[in-house]
């Protein structure tokens, strides 16, 4: 069995490789620092969004970042905090970035 990587850790990582890449980000919501899961904001900065979270390719057993939901970005919103409403733990990372770029398909940050 693989050790978990805490959650704030992978917080930081991200949020540093993402500085180190010049694309704005932080920390909207600070979840569980152990055991809390991550959804991460995609804001394109033209009024729409997209938001991420982990999950599993069911054919692979791989961990994946997938699209929760996108849109505009009130329902994008919208959708956090409902997610926050159901799970208090929850990590929430907004990314600002015009071009789309948000590293979560990078390795390493599966």
């Amino acid at each position: 069995m693989t050790p978990r990587l805490r959650a704030e850790f992978w917080v930081q990582a991200y949020l540093r490789r993402l500085s180190l890449s010049e694309i704005p980000a932080f920390v909207v919501a600070r979840g569980d620092k152990d055991a809390g899961a991550v959804l991460v904001k995609l804001s394109l900065l033209d009024g729409t969004a997209s938001l991420f979270h982990r999950g599993f390719d069911l054919e692979t057993g791989a961990r994946v970042w997938d699209v929760l939901t996108q849109g505009p970005e009130a329902e994008v919103d919208a959708a956090i905090t409902k997610q926050r409403e159901f799970d208090p733990d929850l990590w929430v990372i907004e990314v600002e970035d015009r071009a789309g770029r948000h590293m979560l398909d990078q390795e390493g940050l599966l």
